[in-house]
C-alpha cells in the first residue's frame, strides 16, 4: 500500500500551501492530491516551483482532480502539467447541478463522454477516472443509478470511490466495492459527523471521529487494486487537527 495522501482542497483556506506541505510531512504523509485551481493557471515556472515545494518535503502527488472544462478542451494542457508534477491518475471530480442528466440513457451518455474525454489521458500512459460524490446513487426510473450508468457507459473509467459520499447517497460501500472493486484505483478517506455535531463543518469529521467503519471499510478495500488512500475533509475548522488525528486514526486500520 503506498504512503497515505491528503486532498489539498481540505486546505485551500489555510494559506499558503508552502505552509501546509511541511505540516503533512511532519505528520507522516507521503503523497497530496491535487486540484485544478491550485495549478491550472500556472505557467511551467509555477508548475516548477510547486514541484520542488513537494520534493523539498518529500512528497509526491500521484493523483490530481481536474475540471471536465479542461479536460475535454485542452488535454495536452493537462496531461503537461500531469508531466510536471508526477501525477498518475486524474479524477473528474463533479458536474455541476444544472448540467446532470435526468435519466438513465442520460447517465450512460455521460459515461461515454467521460470515455471519450479520458482518451488522450489514457493514450499518454495515465490512469483516468471519475470522482463520485452524493447524486450518483440516487435511484432513477429504472432503479439503475447514475453511478451504475456512469461507468457502463465508460467501461475504461476508473473510478475514485469518496465512501462518505457514498453514504450520504444512502447507498451501502461495501455493497459497491464488492461489485466494482476491478474499478476502484483511489479513496477519499473521510468521515461522516453523528447527526447534529460539527454543523460548521458541514457535517463531516477527522477521520476515526465519525461514524464511517473505516476499520471494516479497509478490510473490504484491501482485496481491491486500489492503489492511492487519500483523506479529504470538505470544510475543516482546524487543519492542524485535521492532519493530526486522520493520520492517527487511518494508520491503527
Amino acid at each position: 500500500m503506498t504512503k497515505l495522501g491528503f486532498q489539498l482542497y481540505s486546505a485551500r483556506n489555510f494559506q499558503p500551501f508552502s505552509d501546509i506541505l511541511p505540516k503533512l510531512a511532519t505528520a507522516g504523509y507521503g503523497a497530496v492530491e491535487g486540484y485544478g485551481a491550485m495549478y491550472a493557471a500556472l505557467d511551467d515556472a509555477g508548475l516548477a516551483a510547486l514541484k520542488s515545494d513537494l520534493d523539498t518535503n518529500g512528497l509526491t502527488m500521484p493523483t490530481a482532480h481536474f475540471g471536465l472544462d479542461m479536460i475535454e478542451g485542452d488535454p495536452a494542457r493537462v496531461v503537461k502539467i500531469a508531466k510536471a508534477l508526477g501525477i498518475e491518475a486524474i479524477y473528474c471530480p463533479y458536474l455541476l447541478p444544472d448540467q446532470r442528466p435526468s435519466d438513465a440513457s442520460g447517465w450512460f451518455a455521460f459515461g461515454q463522454r467521460l470515455q471519450a474525454a479520458g482518451k488522450p489521458i489514457r493514450d499518454a500512459g495515465l490512469i483516468f477516472g471519475w470522482h463520485n460524490h452524493d447524486f450518483e446513487f440516487a435511484t432513477l426510473e429504472d432503479d439503475s443509478t447514475p453511478q451504475e450508468q456512469i461507468l457502463a457507459g465508460g467501461p475504461e473509467l476508473d473510478w475514485e470511490a469518496d465512501i462518505a459520499w457514498v453514504i450520504r447517497g444512502k447507498a451501502d460501500p461495501l455493497a459497491w466495492i464488492e461489485s466494482y472493486g476491478k474499478r476502484i484505483s483511489a479513496v477519499h478517506v473521510k468521515d461522516i459527523a453523528p447527526a447534529g455535531q460539527n454543523a460548521d463543518e458541514d457535517g463531516w469529521a477527522d477521520v476515526g471521529h465519525g461514524t464511517v467503519d473505516w476499520k471494516g471499510l479497509m478490510q473490504a478495500l484491501r482485496g481491491t487494486k486500489v492503489k492511492y488512500f487519500v483523506v479529504e475533509h470538505d470544510n475543516p475548522k482546524d487543519i492542524d487537527r485535521l492532519i493530526s488525528r486522520s493520520i492517527t486514526s487511518f494508520n491503527a486500520y
